[in-house]
């Protein structure tokens, strides 16, 4: 039925996810995941997902719009994800801070960068964000563990490409964390970003679609 073949088709999308997000990662103990893919297979699937990014990308912002309404109410917040118009989406080709600091736009990237295999460096640097806000002495030790040990620390689950120095020095730093801990780290990250991962967003179809000023636009903004 219509049904099934919905539930089989999510199941497979679910499936290539999961593969693609542990895809050629190594195991703590130094053993090698078995569903790690080849060259030629992974080549496959960043086809399929580039193909599959945009539905996800509006499915993901319709929904986060209204999960965010009910989570934010009782404390007065109400943060909405709308598509950009046109010239509000051509502004991100200015600068990289105008895209990182445009809720859609931030959202664009990172499921452009899941693309690419490499959506750990837009989620480090968020989490570094994060953690120079926080205030709490006590917290800031526990997130500083915890993004040694989601991104820095050797076969971390999200490990950032970052030399060896660098990760030595944010060892011995947050044994007493400070706001500074990740700083190096972080800079070279958005570099990285700025450098090679936001050119190839500006050039791909789904930006060029956002920049484009067509009805289709304007009815997706509900106007």
């Amino acid at each position: 039925s219509g049904r099934g073949r919905a539930r089989r088709r999510w199941a497979m999308q679910s499936a290539l996810l999961l593969v693609v997000r542990h895809g050629g990662r190594m195991e703590r103990g130094g053993r090698r995941r078995s569903s790690e893919p080849e060259e030629a297979d992974k080549g496959r699937m960043k086809r399929t997902i580039i193909k599959d990014w945009k539905t996800r990308l509006s499915y993901f912002l319709q929904n986060s719009s209204n999960s965010t309404k009910r989570k934010s109410k009782k404390a007065g917040k109400h943060r909405n994800y709308f598509r950009p118009s046109p010239e509000e989406a051509q502004l991100w080709s200015e600068a990289f801070d105008e895209l990182l600091a445009n809720k859609y736009g931030l959202a664009a990237f990172r499921a452009f960068l899941k693309s690419e295999f490499c959506e750990e460096n837009i989620e480090f640097w968020l989490a570094c964000e994060d953690f120079k806000k926080t205030k709490s002495p006590q917290k800031l030790t526990l997130k500083a563990k915890k993004i040694y040990n989601d991104f820095i620390e050797k076969e971390a689950p999200k490990e950032i490409n970052i030399d060896f120095q660098t990760k030595n020095m944010i060892a011995q730093n947050i044994q007493e964390a400070t706001h500074t801990c990740f700083s190096v780290a972080q800079k070279r990250v958005y570099s990285l970003m700025e450098n090679n991962s936001y050119p190839r967003f500006l050039e791909s179809e789904f930006y060029q679609e956002l920049c484009k000023k067509t009805p289709i636009s304007r009815a997706a903004q509900g106007t």
